[in-house]
């Protein structure tokens, strides 16, 4: 524009020279003052406009800078960590889960080192019963030191197991909590996801600490669940040993071998069935026909006169009333060896009837003055008392045990009768 205003001056001024020169008048005649009143002409030039005036005014079209795959994908767009919101809460998970997994590595230890120490005791315990067992099976005299040397050392073996079991329970209560914390971190994890402002690097952190989690849970719940498996058989192993070391105390004390404890029967206390089975003629009618005599039949043999004439349907197994005792004891001696013939019986009667009660009854004579027949029953009573007290130390319980007395004509000494109701 100063370019257009210039080239009108100059025009304007050539003009006045030019009307100056031809006509004869003066500044301040009329002629010159209606000339100079008047505008002059548009004057159209192609002369180029100056270049920091074209900048300015021609800024159509412009050239945008070009962008190449590399510069997206490349160091230019991803290059250099930023400190986000969501990358401050990944370094803070990520702290939590080494903690956990320290403690992990702690429990895992702790758990074999129970472990390990409850398989030595239980070594132990089995070496001195085999040593205790070996040598009643060989013969031995009764109270042998040195198998009761070896019967304290089992006990003390037991003991220190029900010790590791206790262990092992605090175990379990501190895996528990564990447990916990890592479902606790997975959560926050996932939750994390949600969190505004973000970059694409955090939800690959967060996803690779989810993964870990997840891994790290699978190593708890394997954890949770061999220490509760320690708990359940070694508190059932302590059960059914601690049995059998009576048994063996009180076979110690005779000289004699009995066997395992009469309490360490699966069905001893079981009860009835609360559904009918279906029959097997509903499967497919095909029903097993009974051996012959002395037939075998897959593994078994059938004697002859254990053979059946069909399969009857199962029933209640009845404990028989018969008036025969089980056992009969006659103390007509100071030291009677009555504990092996009691434990045999009683073993084989609750094979028989796993239920079966048993009634002990002290049998005195009746003959005498009443002084004689009182002092016979006091002594009936002791000898009765004896028999229980190695019923019990057997494994049989004392709730199964139902005691009375009574006098008789035809004996002639003190007696204890068992009977099976």
């Amino acid at each position: 524009m100063r370019y257009l205003a210039a080239k009108h001056r100059s025009f304007r001024a050539c003009a006045l020279a030019l009307l100056c020169a031809s006509t004869p008048f003066v500044a301040d005649s009329p002629a010159f003052a209606r000339a100079m009143e008047q505008p002059p002409a548009l004057v159209i030039s192609n002369e180029p406009l100056p270049p920091e005036l074209r900048s300015r005014v021609y800024s159509k079209p412009s050239v945008a800078p070009q962008t190449y795959p590399h510069q997206v994908l490349g160091p230019q767009y991803y290059g250099g960590g930023m400190d986000t919101v969501v990358s401050r809460k990944a370094d803070e998970l990520r702290g939590e889960l080494f903690s956990l997994q320290g403690k992990v590595s702690e429990l895992s230890e702790r758990l074999a080192g129970l472990e390990f120490n409850g398989q030595n005791r239980a070594a132990e315990y089995y070496a001195s019963v085999a040593t205790i067992s070996t040598q009643l099976q060989s013969g031995t005299t009764p109270g042998n030191p040195r198998l009761i040397n070896k019967l304290d050392i089992a006990r003390a073996n037991l003991e220190q197991l029900s010790e590791n079991v206790a262990d092992l329970n605090r175990l379990a209560v501190e895996i528990s909590g564990t447990a916990s914390m890592a479902s606790f971190l997975l959560e926050s994890a996932r939750a994390a996801y949600g969190l505004s402002g973000a970059i694409e690097e955090d939800h690959v952190r967060l996803a690779q600490l989810e993964d870990a989690v997840n891994n790290t849970i699978v190593i708890v719940e394997r954890l949770l669940n061999n220490v509760n498996d320690d708990i359940t058989r070694t508190t059932a192993y302590l059960g059914t040993e601690r049995d059998n070391l009576r048994t063996l105390s009180l076979a110690i004390n005779t000289g004699d071998l009995f066997g395992k404890s009469l309490s360490n029967r699966p069905f001893s206390s079981v009860g009835k069935a609360t559904f009918v089975p279906v029959a097997a003629s509903s499967y497919g009618g095909v029903i097993p026909q009974p051996p012959s005599p002395g037939e075998e039949f897959g593994d078994a043999y059938v004697a002859p006169s254990m053979a059946p004439a069909a399969y009857p349907p199962p029933a209640a197994a009845g404990v028989p009333a018969s008036p025969r005792p089980l056992v009969k004891i006659r103390f007509d001696r100071p030291d009677v060896a009555f504990e092996q013939p009691v434990y045999m019986a009683v073993n084989e009667a609750l094979a028989r009837f796993p239920n079966a009660r048993f009634e002990l009854v002290a049998v005195h004579p009746a003959a005498g003055n009443a002084a004689e027949v009182a002092i016979e029953s006091t002594r009936a009573r002791r000898n009765a008392e004896k028999v229980l007290r190695s019923l019990t130390e057997m494994g049989l319980g004392m709730d199964r045990v139902d005691l009375s007395y009574t006098p008789s004509t035809e004996a002639t000494t003190n007696e204890v009768h068992l009977y099976v109701r």
